[in-house]
């Protein structure tokens, strides 16, 4: 099957919104200043499935299948950063994303050993970011993964494992370096 009639398999349903999402996305990517960040949250509120209140969403942030993503309140993304949301990724209140983190919720089947790497299908590996999170810049959340309410993802970090509820995570691959509760008298 040729690469186009596999992507036609596969994501049918949801041509149409592909198709928006990467014509005026590609537009409203760039746009600067208070018009862009409000033209943005006009239009992802209509491509997200969910959106619940106005976001920051600076210039240079990269959204795909948005079809898949649901966002809570008060949430911020920096620039740079690419969100993939054809596995379903749900961001909850209070989440803030650093410069050029990546988000994906898929994977390639690499165990699929009978065809050739651009030929195997996706596995749909959803992510959920709970409450109160912060994401630092150039970190990388894989599929599959949870990441606990109050946590902290360090600058860097590659998650490849569920992060707890206040637990700072740092590294590749991120390993537990701290704890917020333990500093949470100190302020």
């Amino acid at each position: 099957m040729s690469r186009f009639n596999r992507f036609l398999k596969h994501y049918r349903g949801h041509l149409l919104h592909l198709w928006f999402e990467e014509t005026f996305g590609w537009i409203l990517r760039s746009l600067p200043g208070a018009t862009g960040v409000f033209l943005r949250w006009l239009f992802y509120r209509l491509m997200f499935e969910e959106l619940k209140s106005f976001p920051i969403i600076y210039p240079g942030v990269y959204f795909t299948h948005t079809y898949g993503i649901k966002v809570g309140r008060s949430f911020s993304i920096n620039t740079g950063s690419l969100i993939d949301g054809r596995g379903g990724i749900t961001i909850g209140n209070h989440v803030m994303v650093g410069p050029h983190v990546v988000i994906t919720s898929s994977n390639h089947n690499f165990m699929q050993l009978d065809l050739p790497m651009c030929k195997v299908d996706h596995i749909m590996s959803p992510v959920t970011i709970e409450n109160d999170v912060w994401i630092g810049a150039h970190a990388v959340i894989n599929g599959g993964i949870t990441i606990g309410n109050g946590a902290i993802v360090s600058a860097g970090a590659v998650v490849t494992r569920d992060v707890k509820d206040y637990q700072i995570v740092g590294g590749v691959p991120a390993k537990p370096i701290g704890i917020r509760l333990k500093y949470k008298n100190q302020i």
